[in-house]
């Protein structure tokens, strides 16, 4: 632990939170950079890749269009439109006429490359080119030939078929040019796959592979046309799989696919994944070796600004050590850096500002320790005034003014309630309450003239409560200040002690009979004692009534729901608190 302690220094802590900063910006610098020039080099061979299938795709659709092309100069040749007409009249052609469509088959043929065979259809699905009798239905199954019907003239394509493994097939049902192109046979072609070999890169002579990305052709039901795939690759659950990276014989490949308009086939590129991040590779080792090298740097350089930075800090502190409690001098200035310099100037402030305390901490404690001799000397005026008035009343009583000297004996008992306990007898019983609000009570009577009725009512059971001392005589006070004394005639104070409606609990309440308090200066008097402030009034501050509830606060907290304060004009005011029996396990 102590060596832990003693490598805490400030210039390693400058040296670690440098060196931290640093490998964070490095981190987050590297990573930044990696991620997006990664998905720009990513992004980059993506769309080569999606150029190349686009391309293939227009290279597909032109070679469909000459097949296109040769079927419709086929299918509306005059001679074929003729006999098809015949046909389609009912009259059966004859031998010789389906030679002469031959031959013009034959001679259209002459000019396109890829058809390995033309088959051409009478309406009833008679085969009348070539020679032979066969009916379409059993070339082809019955719904590409209604496909061919719904394609209204246009050539359907239907990719491969069992009964043509090497073959093409597509469809086109024959109109009548001149009859409002009325439907008339059918024409049947059969296009070699190797037609559509859409790759024109060789393949590797040693290797017997591609030297560029693997391509397939796929028809509408996902057979293959043409594939340079590999013969185990499930070409099917590759085509249904619609993420972009796919697994082919354990190499992962960048799989982008394109759809022709013309046929509905799908062309499919696979592009192995390590081509296509081969620059990603070389940028995650430039990112690793440039992150090593500045941190490598880094690391020189902040072990060497550390070191400048805390050597002036040290020599001030190995200056400070010569300097003793009770004998602190000041230091010389030795450094040129501005901020040392102030620190140095401060230092030499505090010592000689401690200088100063010491000296009057030192007077202090002579005039505290006369203080504390005075006080003691004071501590027999209590007994002085205690003396005095009990010689009063004796010479009261001698002399038969026994009215007077019940008023220095109920003097004498406040006073003595008041200062004669000390600090920590703070609790004492309500029925001690009662006793000293009772002689504060006669002393006003006196005062008044006969202008003041009271009354206490309090039972016997309440009078053993345990209560705060002097929480009941200042609402008296403020009772008797703000109620009596502002009624013309006698005025009414009661003080009331019973138990709560709450068990467990005591209500003491002091009313008056005098004017009362109205609405708005009620309200503001609640609004001072919540917010523990002075209520100024006509007469006195209104503190009294403020401290009984910050003490009832104090004592209770939660326990005392605070005063309870109602008043009706020229009807009078009461003011009352509910306190526990128990509170704290408290007993008197």
């Amino acid at each position: 632990m102590s060596r832990l302690r003693t490598m805490n220094t400030l210039r390693n802590q400058i040296f670690l939170g440098f060196m931290f900063v640093m490998a964070i910006v490095l981190a987050s610098v590297g990573y930044f950079t990696y991620d997006q020039v990664s998905v720009l080099l990513r992004n980059n061979a993506e769309r080569h890749i999606e150029q190349t299938a686009v391309q293939a795709s227009g290279k597909l659709d032109v070679l469909v269009r000459q097949i296109e092309t040769f079927t419709a100069q086929v299918a509306t040749s005059e001679t074929v439109q003729q006999l098809l007409a015949q046909e389609a009249s009912g009259r059966e052609i004859t031998f010789e006429q389906r030679q002469l469509i031959q031959r013009e088959a034959r001679k259209q043929e002459a000019y396109t490359t890829g058809v390995r065979s033309l088959e051409l259809y009478a309406p009833d699905l008679r085969m009348l080119l070539p020679l032979t009798d066969v009916s379409l239905n059993k070339r082809v199954p019955m719904e590409w030939i209604h496909l061919a019907d719904d394609g209204k003239g246009q050539l359907v394509w239907f990719g491969t078929s069992p009964s043509y493994p090497d073959s093409v097939i597509a469809l086109r049902r024959i109109r009548l040019v001149d009859q409002s192109f009325a439907e008339a046979g059918y024409l049947m072609v059969q296009v070699d796959k190797h037609y559509f070999e859409l790759n024109d890169t060789p393949a590797d002579s040693m290797t017997g592979k591609a030297e560029r990305e693997p391509m397939g052709l796929f028809d509408s039901m996902g057979n293959i046309i043409v594939s340079d795939f590999a013969s185990v690759v499930d070409v099917k659950s590759l085509l249904a799989d619609s993420r972009e990276t796919v697994s082919m014989n354990g190499e992962d490949y960048i799989a982008v696919q394109h759809q022709s308009e013309a046929t509905g086939w799908r062309i499919m590129i696979l592009t192995p994944e390590k081509y296509a991040t081969e620059g990603i590779s070389i940028l995650r080792t430039a990112v690793i070796v440039s992150g090593i090298v500045g941190g490598v740097l880094f690391l020189i350089l902040t072990f060497i600004l550390s070191t400048m930075i805390t050597r002036p800090i040290l020599n001030l502190i190995k200056a400070m050590r010569f300097a003793r409690f009770g004998n602190l001098k000041t230091i010389p200035v030795v450094s040129s850096t501005l901020e040392l310099d102030e620190l140095h100037n401060t230092y030499n402030q505090m010592v000689v500002s401690l200088n100063e305390l010491i000296e009057v901490v030192y007077q202090k404690e002579i005039v505290q320790s006369r203080t504390e001799l005075k006080a003691l000397q004071a501590q027999i005026n209590p007994h002085f005034l205690f003396n005095t008035l009990e010689a009063f009343f004796w010479a009261l009583e001698d002399k038969g003014e026994e009215e007077l000297a019940q008023l220095v004996v109920a003097m004498s008992g406040l006073f003595r309630y008041v200062i004669s306990r000390a600090d920590e007898d703070e609790w004492v019983t309500i029925a001690d309450e009662l006793d000293h609000a009772e002689r504060y009570l006669k002393i006003m009577d006196m005062r008044m003239m006969d202008r003041l009725e009271y009354r206490i009512e309090a039972e016997e059971e309440s009078r053993r409560v345990p209560i705060p001392k002097l929480l009941i005589q200042p609402i008296i006070e403020n009772a008797i200040n703000h109620g009596v004394e502002q009624k013309l005639g006698k005025g009414m104070v009661t003080v009331r002690v019973r138990p709560a409606e709450r068990a467990g609990y005591t209500r003491i309440e002091v009313s008056d009979n005098g004017p009362g308090i109205e609405e708005d200066k009620l309200q503001s008097l609640k609004e001072a004692i919540e917010q523990g402030r002075s209520h100024p009034s006509a007469k006195g501050t209104g503190v009294g009534i403020v401290n009984v509830s910050k003490r009832l606060t104090l004592y209770y907290e939660a326990d005392s729901a605070g005063l309870d304060i109602r008043s009706e004009v020229r009807h009078g005011t009461a003011v009352a608190f509910e306190i526990p029996n128990e509170h704290g396990g408290r007993t008197v």
